[in-house]
């Protein structure tokens, strides 16, 4: 039995990697904003205030084993801060450190840390996978915020001797999934007509399932240790092939139609939603080799029975 501190637990990821931890017979303590939202009788609840330089982990960090930090500021198509990049710094960057680094001083043995795929970039080639041994090319202050968190986690190791993981998903879905793949859900379920039959872009993305899954093998697996992940299903799928499915799943057929991809970077330009066209139609494909070679990891989900559950949720 190990002791995990989940951070972010009441969150999408958190609840059911909690879940799966609480199933493998470990003990879960977890620190949340609000505990009353938190509903699995088997974790420890600990309330924290923020996620900053100046928090205060004691309570939290101690006796545990491992810590696994979901915790983020998190990505947002509008964001209204005056400064946004130095609030992600503030959460993501600063704060992550200072729980780190706290949880050495605690005993904790290892931190597995759960940053992104945007720490590489926003965009493959569609030949071309992303791979860890990447020069990392963050490009929005999420990602920036992320990049600087994993150098922030070296430097902790280095000094302290704690054995850091760093856990970089693609888009994650799910049952209860929100944002972009909750919209798509939604469009699909209405029977809307979407201009998409013509995109032959290539996407790589993780199943809850899945990335519990290795979160779990990675906060315990020996040889993990002062290593980074890419994550994913290892089945790139198209856009219109992920509408097909998910539509087949929801008995609500997707109904695409063919239309030029220049002109919808047009609209997308015009409406003020070009980043939101370019992740429909471009491609970001990662390389998930290494996990699978020196872990020996397997997703316990194909990408199919993946999006079929993702699917129950609104079919």
């Amino acid at each position: 039995m190990t002791c995990v501190l989940v951070t972010g637990a009441s969150g999408f990821v958190g609840g059911a990697l909690c879940a799966g931890l609480v199933g493998l017979g470990h003990e879960v303590r977890v620190a949340v904003r609000n505990p009353e939202v938190f509903s699995i009788a088997e974790c420890d609840v600990l309330k924290i205030s923020s996620i900053d330089s100046d928090d205060d982990w004691a309570d939290s960090v101690e006796g545990m084993d491992v810590v696994i930090h979901l915790a983020a500021r998190v990505h947002v198509m509008s964001d209204d801060a005056a400064d946004p990049l130095a609030e992600f710094r503030r959460v993501n960057t600063a704060g992550t450190e200072n729980l780190a680094r706290q949880a050495a001083s605690a005993g904790v043995k290892r931190f597995v840390y759960v940053s992104s795929i945007k720490v590489n970039g926003e965009a493959t080639d569609g030949v071309r996978k992303y791979t860890e041994y990447d020069q990392p090319g963050p490009q929005d202050p999420y990602g920036i915020s992320k990049w600087e968190a994993e150098q922030a986690l070296h430097r902790v190791a280095k000094e302290t001797g704690l054995e850091v993981v760093i856990v970089r998903p693609p888009l994650v879905y799910g049952a209860g999934v929100k944002g972009n793949f909750a919209q798509m859900l939604k469009v699909l379920a209405h029977g809307i007509p979407l201009p998409l039959a013509s995109v032959q872009n290539r996407r790589s993305l993780v199943y809850l399932g899945n990335l519990v899954d290795a979160l779990i093998l990675c906060a315990t697996h020996p040889a993990a240790a002062g290593q980074t992940y890419l994550v994913s299903d290892g089945e790139d799928i198209s856009t219109p092939d992920l509408l097909r499915q998910l539509g087949g799943a929801m008995d609500h057929p997707a109904r695409l139609f063919f239309c030029p991809q220049s002109w919808l970077k047009l609209a997308g330009r015009l409406a003020g939603r070009a980043d939101q066209i370019e992740r429909l139609i471009g491609s970001l494909q990662i390389d998930s080799g290494k996990i699978r070679r020196e872990l020996g990891w397997t997703p316990p989900f194909s990408i199919h029975e993946g999006l079929r559950r993702a699917a129950r949720q609104i079919g």
